[in-house]
């Protein structure tokens, strides 16, 4: 081939199902030990378009710690049972179900608070990302990307329960979550330059 020659751009290709094997970690859904002082569970469903639950996706999560602080300590791949580093990956189970042991985080530079979540999941040809706000309080008209989803605001809005905290992702369908795009990565469709 000659060096005037361009190649043609390809596919990419999708993520899954491998990262069952590749992702997963000792201690990965568990930010804080179990029975740490405040310690909640954030739960929930990845659910396809059909409301079918998805056995193989992963979840990962990223938070501020309590008083809204972005951590920035090592040792999120290497739990050493005390240091709190605002990240945790979760494989679904058989029934699409995920779990963490988190502490609630709180706002960020006085913004609402929320679990920042990452989907991976068979078909998908990039990670999917989301927010799960804390339930709002009554009259709160929550931020500016919460106003921005409009009527799908609901599917940003993580449900309280006696443990901590439900949020279902749903992929597609009439309850899809609402995705976000992150600055500097390739959605598809779009073209590299």
């Amino acid at each position: 081939m000659s060096t005037d020659q361009r190649l043609a751009p390809t596919p990419g290709q999708t993520v899954g199902p491998f990262f069952h094997y590749a992702l997963p970690y000792d201690g990965d859904s568990a930010l804080v030990p179990h029975g740490t002082a405040g310690a909640v569970r954030l739960h929930g469903t990845v659910l396809d378009g059909l409301g079918v639950p998805v056995p193989d996706a992963v979840v990962e999560v990223w938070q501020a710690d309590p008083a809204g602080r972005v951590v920035q300590a090592a040792g999120s791949l290497h739990r050493d049972g005390y240091t709190f580093t605002g990240f945790g990956r979760c494989a679904t189970d058989r029934t699409g179900r995920y779990s963490f042991t988190t502490l609630t985080p709180g706002g960020v530079d006085g913004g609402l608070p929320f679990f920042a979540l990452a989907v991976f999941a068979r078909g998908l040809l990039h990670r999917l990302t989301t927010r799960a706000y804390l339930p709002l309080p009554d009259g709160q008209d929550g931020d500016a990307l919460l106003r921005a989803a409009g009527e799908r605001r609901a599917t940003l809005v993580a449900a309280a329960d006696p443990d901590g905290y439900r949020f279902d992702v749903h992929l597609q369908g009439p309850d899809e979550t609402v995705f976000l795009t992150v600055p500097g990565e390739t959605v598809p469709g779009d073209r590299a330059s």
